[in-house]
């Protein structure tokens, strides 16, 4: 049942609503979508006064339960966001020993990384404690996942032991849909010490990850953010498997991404493997021309191939198109959208 307050709330659109109009009913109007919305516009503006009122209604008492709540969840995002150091202090409080229910929640997980955002090195640390036995566990889990990668953003690496609980499981992690984006923050916030054992373990399992539909994302980030000599071992992985990763869904976007980040040299040596005719005699552009992966692999070695080696996989491909128009209902749209490219690339060169 609803408060005859929030019914008129809801009804009177044309009284100006202030703050002091719901003491009284903040913890009801929080629950409610259209109360919930106002109190989140009015904390921005609060005085220190009404915003003591809010914090005095709602903690401790139905903080948690705010937290978990469809409407209230963002009223508690505001608090730690607007609230004093106290204030958030008090908030805090409340979820001691919840920390791993909240992540694990809808709700209460999108609180949990905003606190993060907003409290003390020491409060976080509470955080990082108690969700630390179980953190393959929030890993894994569709909200979970979401506070993991933001302590990884906001704590300190030297206070993140929990990224030890990794090891040993890296290969499991790169092919999970959530575990391979806490590994791709992992690689992007950490310090050498504690990244370089989850790489090494990374390396042995290189060509599977490849062709994973998560574990390809994986690979890509470590060639796009990693050091030289990591993106030196994945693309000597990839060295005389180009043809047939090329025309894979999900290996041909890191065959992109190697044409992309690789240096000179070695860019050169994949571009001139899609070239060189395989033994028996055939030319491999036909078959990437052909095939639905494999066509934007050979337009990205057209953007980025060398000018002299431009000419030479440009000629190799002219012999092709007259076949591909006479059948071009018999292919892609996607090879149309190489074809152009082979042309324009052309037309600069001339």
């Amino acid at each position: 049942m609803r408060s005859a307050q929030l019914d008129e709330f809801r009804a009177n659109k044309s009284r100006k609503w202030e703050l002091r109009d719901i003491f009284g009913y903040i913890v009801e109007f929080s629950g409610d979508q259209h109360g919930s919305r106002f109190i989140q516009q009015k904390l921005e503006s609060a005085t220190s006064e009404e915003m003591e009122i809010i914090f005095d209604e709602i903690v401790p008492q139905y903080a948690i339960q705010l937290m978990q709540d469809v409407f209230g969840n963002y009223v508690v995002q505001k608090m730690f966001e607007y609230g004093t150091s106290a204030q958030k202090a008090r908030l805090v409080a409340t979820m001691e020993g919840q920390i791993l229910g909240l992540s694990l929640q809808m709700y209460g997980c999108r609180v949990v990384q905003k606190a993060i955002e907003h409290i003390l090195p020491e409060q976080q640390m509470m955080f990082v404690q108690e969700l630390g036995p179980n953190v393959l566990r929030c890993v894994k889990d569709a909200n979970g996942n979401h506070v993991i990668q933001k302590l990884i953003e906001h704590v300190a690496p030297e206070r993140l032991a929990f990224v030890s609980a990794f090891r040993g499981s890296v290969y499991d992690l790169s092919t999970h849909p959530y575990g391979c984006r806490v590994l791709q923050r992992c690689f992007e916030y950490m310090p050498e010490d504690q990244t370089r054992p989850l790489l090494d373990e990374l390396h042995k399992y290189i060509s599977n990850l490849m062709v994973d539909q998560f574990g390809n994302y994986v690979v890509q980030f470590v060639l796009e953010h990693g050091k030289p000599q990591d993106r030196a071992m994945i693309i000597s992985k990839l060295t005389g498997q180009m043809y047939n990763m090329a025309k894979h869904k999900f290996a041909s976007n890191v065959c992109e991404k190697a044409l992309v980040t690789a240096d000179p040299e070695s860019r050169r040596q994949l571009i001139d493997e899609i070239m060189t005719p395989k033994q028996d005699g055939l030319s491999p552009i036909m078959g990437l021309m052909k095939d639905s992966f494999g066509n934007y692999v050979l337009q990205r070695a057209l953007t980025v191939a060398d000018p002299d080696q431009k000419e030479l996989l440009i000629a190799k491909v002219r012999p092709h198109l007259v076949n591909m128009r006479r059948y071009s209902s018999s292919y892609s749209k996607h090879l149309s959208a190489s074809t152009y490219t082979c042309h324009t690339s052309r037309l600069h060169l001339d």
